[in-house]
């Protein structure tokens, strides 16, 4: 979720310089004659229409087939059954040693072309070469679709339908819901074992944290994320996994000074203890602090929480599936199971 850095980098200027409308209808026309970009075999025919959380029918005369993605939505799509399907991503999916960012699930990282791996970053060329069917991602808030940027969102649009799927104010249920729709509507078996096992263990792992809470009553939980400058405590009556864990009974700290969007309360590192926790949920993407960068900030280490060592890594952005959600729920009860109370 856009729970502070991402939401304080929604203005930050895309790093994509797009060309000219002329320099795209080169590359279009060019793309044309791409006999590489071949469609996938095997994915059905006949009319295809799905209707996205903007309440937006999108319809094709055949089942889309080359399918854009935003990472965390590739994996999740994945997790439901597609593959081939699957040509291009954008978002985090390659760590600077090459390997795959957790983001990315079971997606095969060197079988599809990364457009863009930062916030910003989204190839235009790259993307029209591959002849897209269509774009998905999600959507935090009404019509800004995540990671597509606002600076060259008018011409990426234009050359494939797109999707979007709402991730906030809603529980994690839904929005997991929903992809699975979309999966099946590409052809995905939702019977599938690897489907009905992961949504096993989501249902085990949603009864675990329930259990949790009631053999451990009382522990007070915070989600929080670090940057050089401030500290970001996220709401859970927008941040949809941490509005399903309240939902599963888990006392989480609701912020009450919040910014625009309502996602988090920012505070300066010297009111970190503003509220009290026994267990901290900390972002655990690399573009927030993490433990051994936060043992220069001497106020995070005066939390009690952070003493009695009850810090615990957070998927802030959590893939939306059965499967990719399940270990967040297992790691969750796990910490509430062991916190004791120090607030």
């Amino acid at each position: 979720m856009p729970d502070a850095l991402s939401a304080r980098r929604l203005s930050r200027r895309g790093l994509l310089a797009a060309g000219g409308a002329a320099t795209l209808a080169a590359l279009l026309a060019g793309c044309g004659k791409d006999d590489t970009a071949k469609p996938v075999a095997g994915t059905g025919s006949g009319p295809w229409s799905f209707t996205d959380d903007r309440a937006k029918k999108v319809e094709a005369a055949t089942r889309p087939a080359r399918v854009v993605a935003f990472t965390g939505v590739a994996a999740a799509l994945i997790d439901f059954g597609l593959d081939k399907q699957l040509v291009g991503v954008f978002g985090e999916t390659k760590r600077a040693d090459g390997t795959a960012d957790p983001q990315a699930g079971d997606l095969n990282i060197e079988a599809v072309e990364i457009l863009g791996n930062v916030w910003g970053e989204f190839s235009l060329e790259k993307y029209a070469a591959l002849r897209p069917e269509l774009l998905v991602t999600h959507m935090y808030d009404p019509d800004a679709l995540w990671y597509v940027p606002d600076e060259s969102k008018d011409k990426i649009l234009p050359l494939a339908p797109s999707v979007a799927i709402t991730t906030a104010r809603v529980p994690m249920t839904k929005p997991i819901e929903r992809y699975a729709a979309l999966a099946e509507s590409l052809g995905a078996d939702l019977s599938a074992k690897k489907v009905t096992d992961g949504k096993a263990r989501f249902d085990a792992a949603s009864e675990a944290v329930r259990q949790a809470v009631k053999a451990n009553p009382g522990i007070k939980v915070m989600a929080c994320s670090g940057s050089p400058d401030l500290f970001y405590v996220s709401n859970p009556k927008v941040s949809t996994d941490l509005m399903y864990f309240a939902e599963l009974g888990v006392d989480i700290v609701v912020p009450t000074k919040l910014e625009a969007g309502d996602y988090f309360e920012a505070l300066s590192w010297e009111s970190t203890g503003k509220f009290p926790a026994d267990l901290i949920l900390l972002d655990n993407r690399s573009t927030a602090l993490q433990p051994k960068d936060l043992t220069a900030k001497p106020t995070w280490q005066q939390l009690p929480a952070v003493k009695a060592n009850q810090v615990t890594a957070w998927d802030a952005v959590p893939r939306f599936s059965y499967a990719g959600s399940a270990p967040l729920l297992e790691n969750l009860a796990t910490a509430i199971r062991a916190a004791k109370k120090v607030s």
